[in-house]
């Protein structure tokens, strides 16, 4: 009956997911359809969809197991993932609505003039993808397997297949309306066991002691001071540079539509990991025993039946499974058709036919790679993303927006030194392990040292070249900054 239950939830997602996405279908017609949805979606309905986005499997699944096996240390995720749209909120959002581009390498080639730039920003945004679509798609083989023991590439296949069909079919206009349902369908699922499951645990008596519960050895005096810090600004940066959270602000209709958007998102996915929070303590007091490594990203599906009566617990089951599947569907939606618009522009020719191709395309490496691995902690592989496109793209992003002296070689070196620098710390890290001594905080997380470095390189090389900021560069900051009755809409 369980199982039953579970593919039929996931069923009826995909249902909807189809069904609505075949909507927005109907509406895609111009190129501008599949790659901005003519620039014409409202905060209320934006924000949603860019939550729903956003809302990935590492939070869907991986908070509350995160949680389970580190203690407090794992509600800095949560908190770093809602303060960097604050980030976007100040610095980036209205900017770039106003810079008239449909992507992250539209914007930079645009500010700097630089074909060469835009290639190595393009491919960027490919690897930073292709990592955070994988995790997606261990998330739902790994949902799959456990509420119904099904082979583990079934979950990944079929989230692959659904994607990059209705990304291909319609773009951002159909997708837009699929992840702004998904994300109510992702709270609800977690809401609805959260408060039935308080409404029982109020009525027993506790188990465990509070010091069992939560030891001090996981605990904030556990802490170490740089890691976290490091962690933090690793989050509230990659915010800025990963490209499906980006792409969505060139969906609105002007810059102030934008801030709205912005602020509603921050509203949204507050409430979100609050109840998401709320589901990770329940786990600490209902079940310690799942706090194994690759065990304890199951937790949130498995907490219903641990807590809930009979037939009451599977119930809860399936609408958590459907809520998971919501949050791969969505998350993997928005990189696709993000990922989809760099390469039909940079690999051919931006048109409509060029976009459904890339859409197929873009798919493939990822899934090898989700069949060929299995699953890792889901929040810790989401992290290792907002690292990347925090050394690499985000300073670039920043300066682009604010500073009139960033030339081309000076962003091209900053890229360059940012991906290998984190390249080589994740390697140095996996390789040394506890060889690393007391290198082996920095090499864990290098964001804290990495990306000022990054930013110094940018800086002085761009300084030093003669060539000088492009001749434009004023006009094109100028019209990012213009107050928003000057905003060019394009």
């Amino acid at each position: 009956m369980t199982v039953a239950l579970a593919l039929g939830a996931v069923l009826l997602v995909l249902a909807a997911t189809i069904v609505l996405g075949g909507m927005g279908v109907r509406l895609s017609r111009t190129t501008g359809d599949f790659f901005v949805a003519s620039r014409s979606v409202r905060p209320v309905w934006n924000a949603s969809a860019i939550s729903g986005e956003y809302l990935s499997a590492g939070t869907f699944l991986g908070l509350s197991g995160l949680v389970l096996l580190v203690g407090a240390d794992g509600f800095w995720f949560p908190i770093g993932y809602a303060a960097g749209y604050l980030l976007l909120l100040l610095f980036v959002a209205a900017p770039l609505r106003r810079s008239g581009a449909y992507t992250i390498p539209d914007f930079i080639e645009a500010r700097l003039d630089s074909r060469a730039v835009r290639r190595v920003t393009s491919l960027l945004v490919i690897v930073i993808g292709w990592l955070y679509i994988v995790p997606q798609l261990h998330g739902a083989a790994l949902t799959l397997q456990v509420v119904a023991n099904l082979p583990a590439w079934v979950g990944a296949v079929v989230v692959a297949v659904v994607v990059s069909g209705l990304v291909a079919a319609g773009g951002m206009r159909a997708i837009t309306v699929v992840q702004a349902m998904q994300y109510w369908v992702k709270l609800l699922a977690l809401m609805i066991p959260a408060v039935l499951m308080l409404m029982v645990l109020a009525d027993r008596e506790p188990t465990l002691e509070p010091l069992q519960t939560f030891p001090v050895e996981l605990g904030p005096a556990a802490t170490d001071p740089y890691s976290t810090v490091s962690l933090m600004i690793a989050l509230l940066l990659g915010t800025i540079g990963l490209p499906h959270v980006l792409v969505r602000f060139y969906t609105s209709p002007d810059g102030g539509s934008a801030r709205r958007t912005t602020v509603l998102v921050v509203v949204m996915i507050g409430l979100f990991y609050a109840v998401s929070g709320t589901l990770a303590l329940i786990a600490r007091v209902a079940a310690p025993d799942l706090a194994q490594a690759g065990v304890a990203d199951t937790v949130v599906l498995a907490l219903p039946s641990r807590i809930l009566p009979e037939p009451i617990g599977m119930i809860v089951t399936a609408i958590v499974v459907a809520g998971a599947f919501a949050a791969f569907l969505a998350t993997s939606s928005g990189l696709v058709v993000s990922l989809a618009g760099v390469i039909s522009q940079d690999v051919f020719d931006g048109s409509v036919r060029s976009f459904r191709l890339s859409a197929v395309l873009c798919v493939i490496v990822p899934l090898a790679v989700a069949l060929l691995t299995g699953p890792e902690a889901l929040v810790s592989s989401v992290g290792t993303v907002f690292l990347v496109a925090a050394t690499s793209l985000t300073p670039v992003i920043l300066l682009g927006v604010w500073w009139r002296g960033l030339t081309a070689r000076g962003s091209m070196a900053g890229m360059l030194v940012g991906a290998l620098t984190v390249g080589a710390s994740i390697i140095a890290s996996a390789v040394l392990g506890a060889d690393a001594g007391g290198l082996a905080p920095l090499l864990v997380q290098p964001a804290a040292w990495a990306i000022p470095l990054v930013t110094a390189v940018i800086v002085l090389v761009s300084r030093l070249d003669r060539r000088g900021a492009p001749v434009r560069a004023d006009r094109y900051l100028t019209r990012l900054h213009l107050p928003e009755r000057h905003d060019e809409v394009g």
